[in-house]
């Protein structure tokens, strides 16, 4: 795989994505909707419905509010009724700690040959303590530099909105835009990229893996080990190799 062509000077950091960039967020999802379906009988529900319901509406869109409440008026619960059950239900979804989260394969080793080549970061979106869960489930000690947007404001403050990758350089000391981030969503991880005069790769993996490459990015790519290998050769560093197979 020959990588595009690179103008100007090289990154100096790789910022990563989380959520199906490293790992299939659909694992989580569906160990956090059975927490909500559990919680759910308890409190006298059908919890089996509920968990299927709130499946559905996180298959539409994982990131979007009001998930739970949409999942409980699907299954008949009355409106008025909502604050009852809304608030201990969230509790168990963002309280789920799963045990592990399997990463996509090559991605430990990728990691791996990134954190020997330059500062490597983490930039996040979501509930702080939802994410904190994640990353201790898929056990990647490379991301030792990790930034949940949230905490510097709320959903406000989620990608594209550049201040996430503008503190994140910072703390690992690169110029914002010599950063390469990697991510699957081009609205989100490619968008910030651009915002702050950076450039980005595309994963085509995931729930986004269909979503247009809107703002373009500097390459798209299968996988995690390909995007790793485009990375290391504008960094000047070898292929990764990762799961049997040389990319380069």
């Amino acid at each position: 795989m020959s990588a595009p062509a690179w103008d100007g000077p090289p990154p100096l950091g790789v910022v990563v994505d989380l959520d199906d960039t490293l790992y299939p967020q659909a694992e989580y999802l569906a160990g956090a909707a059975a927490a909500v379906g559990r919680a759910a009988t308890g409190l006298g529900l059908d919890g089996d419905t509920v968990t299927a319901a709130l499946t559905a509406r996180l298959a539409a869109g994982s990131d979007t509010g009001g998930t739970i409440d949409g999942a409980l008026l699907a299954v008949g619960t009355a409106e008025a009724d909502l604050p009852l059950f809304v608030p201990p239900l969230v509790a168990a979804f963002t309280g789920h700690e799963p045990g592990r989260l399997t990463p996509y394969p090559g991605v430990a080793e990728a990691l791996r040959s990134l954190s020997r080549a330059a500062p490597l970061g983490c930039l996040t979106d979501g509930n702080p303590a939802i994410q904190a869960a994640k990353l201790a489930a898929v056990r990647l000690p490379e991301l030792s530099e990790v930034l949940v947007t949230d905490v510097l404001g709320g959903r406000a403050f989620r990608k594209p909105h550049p201040a996430g990758l503008t503190t994140l350089a910072g703390r690992m000391g690169v110029p914002v835009d010599r950063l390469l981030v990697i991510g699957d969503r081009p609205g989100k991880d490619v968008a910030v990229a651009a915002a702050v005069g950076a450039r980005a790769i595309r994963l085509r993996q995931g729930e986004y893996a269909d979503a247009p490459d809107v703002p373009q990015a500097w390459a798209v790519v299968d996988s995690f080990p390909e995007a790793a290998e485009l990375a290391l050769s504008v960094l000047g560093r070898a292929p990764v190799v990762a799961a049997g197979h040389a990319f380069g």
